[in-house]
């Protein structure tokens, strides 16, 4: 079965309404099924056109609010990760990555493909209005722009020395990146920017690599950018520098921030991640960033190739990591895999399912309630 199954109690209503409507109004829970690609990865809402869309790593879907399929994008070779509906032009965005590591390759086998790509992070930009069949092109039918971001090349491909003289490859454990947000800028200035998350190898023996990593992007003037997505040929047009660079201290976390959140009702920027692996870290898998402290430039713990850098506060949130007083989050069971603010503090958290006949995804209601040992509450 290839359609989505749909338990709800009403229509999702527009972000403005959605704070006025009463708690049962509310649709509760939706689940979608029958997928052959990888899991999902995450998820988006346009309340306004009332549509939803999900990434399922190789393929975009996109559905109405009566549980039909309006249209899927296939054949993408790279990793559709994180997604981010901007109001502001109705476009969506998302992470994608290309690379030779082992999600690079693991994917490249899933499609049956031989082929190789040269390392490239790009921002898709879905011109979601020409999504209207299923099994489009992801580069035949003209639907996908992309912008790459050469500074995560860059921190891919580095090589740096430590003090100790050890030659470690990828600055800062970058693995590429997946979370994609839009909300203010980490200055303080106000600007409404795209922030985008690393990617973090889990590497236990390494020290540099126990940060997040944030850059941010005025997308004011990409259209001198932003090139049709070709994967015969993949362009390399983007911004040679980011409009900021960030870090925030959570320790090692696997495979970085997944899916990355801005909520304005808070004004908190939510990182959802795997657990990590390091034995003196508490290892949660939910932070929050205070978006009310502007960064400050300071020392970066166990990065002794860099002198300082841009640093962000976590808000104090959750639990105490009892090792690490200035680490506070949770272990959080859903986010890593789709996490959409709705406003009024309701959010939608994604649990990935798998049946026979492939891969599927559950959106769960629920309210953040910010408690030490619980961050969301689930609407029954």
């Amino acid at each position: 079965m290839k359609r989505l199954i749909l338990a709800l109690s009403a229509l999702i209503m527009t972000t403005a309404v959605l704070a006025a409507t009463p708690l049962s109004d509310l649709p509760k829970k939706l689940h979608t099924e029958g997928w052959k690609a990888g899991h999902v990865q995450g998820i988006a809402v346009d309340a306004k056109r009332e549509f939803v869309y999900l990434s399922f790593t190789t393929m975009l879907v996109k559905l109405d609010m009566k549980g039909n399929v309006v249209g899927t994008v296939t054949g993408i070779l790279g990793h559709l990760g994180c997604l981010e509906f901007n109001e502001e032009d109705g476009r969506l965005y998302g992470s994608l990555e290309y690379k030779n590591d082992a999600i690079g390759k693991g994917i490249l086998r899933q499609e049956g493909v031989k082929k190789q790509f040269k390392t490239g992070f790009y921002v898709a930009i879905f011109d979601v209005e020409k999504i209207t069949r299923e099994n489009m092109s992801a580069d035949k039918d003209g639907i996908m722009k992309s912008v790459l971001l050469s500074t995560i090349v860059d921190d891919f491909e580095a090589e740096v020395t430590t003090k100790s003289g050890a030659t470690l490859k990828h600055r800062y454990g970058c693995a590429g990146f997946d979370g994609i947000s839009f909300g203010p800028a980490f200055d303080g200035s106000g600007k409404r920017l795209l922030t985008v998350a690393y990617g973090i190898y889990g590497d236990k023996n390494r020290n540099d690599n126990d940060h997040q990593v944030f850059l941010q992007y005025d997308v004011a003037d990409w259209a001198k950018y932003e090139t049709i997505h070709s994967q015969d040929e993949l362009h390399r047009k983007g911004p040679k520098e980011p409009y900021g660079k960030y870090f925030v201290y959570t320790g090692n976390t696997t495979w970085g921030v997944q899916n990355l959140e801005y909520d304005k009702s808070s004004n908190l920027w939510f990182l959802a991640c795997y657990t990590g692996k390091k034995e003196h870290f508490a290892n949660y898998s939910l932070f929050c960033v205070d978006g009310a402290k502007k960064a400050k430039v300071k020392s970066l713990k166990g990065v002794d190739y860099q002198k300082k850098g841009a640093l962000l506060s976590l808000a104090k949130l959750g639990a105490k990591d009892p090792n690490n007083g200035k680490i506070y989050g949770w272990r959080n069971k859903y986010g890593a895999c789709g996490i959409c603010a709705l406003g009024n503090d309701y959010f939608y958290l994604t649990k990935a399912t798998k049946s026979k006949q492939g891969r599927g995804a559950t959106l769960l209601l629920a309210r953040f309630v910010g408690g030490k040992s619980q961050a969301f509450e689930l609407v029954e």
